[in-house]
């Protein structure tokens, strides 16, 4: 079983937690179930959260299906391809966020047109 369930616009998608930002990964716990309606910028998503935390070991690029938490917005994003920042075919935030957890497979995430809501919850 996964560690958590995204579901965007209908979409259930599995994601599992991840080591590198232990602070974040907790914050991000509890306050679970987390939603909202979420911009796309890209082949990313974000939605603005009452998570706060500081940046934690964070970067601007980040693997395909990452989780992450976006300090500079208060905000969760969840990338699947590249975006405007990006350089090549590498998911790029604007600015550096904490990843925390990775999506199992985010392939049906490329139907998403535009907006979506998002839910964040435990598996």
């Amino acid at each position: 079983m996964a560690d958590l369930r995204v579901t965007v616009d209908g979409l259930t998608l599995d994601a599992d937690w991840t080591d590198e930002n232990p602070e974040t990964r907790r914050a991000v716990e509890a306050a679970l179930p987390l939603a909202g309606d979420a911009a796309r910028w890209g082949e990313e998503l974000y939605f603005e959260t009452p998570v706060d935390v500081p940046a934690e070991d964070a970067r601007a690029e980040v693997p395909v299906g990452a989780l992450a938490y976006w300090p500079n917005g208060n905000a969760i994003c969840l990338f699947w391809g590249p975006t405007p920042a990006s350089d090549g075919g590498e998911p790029r935030a604007a600015s550096p966020v904490n990843v925390f957890a990775r999506l199992a497979d985010p392939s049906a995430l490329a139907a998403v047109d535009g907006d979506a809501h998002v839910r964040i919850e435990r598996g």
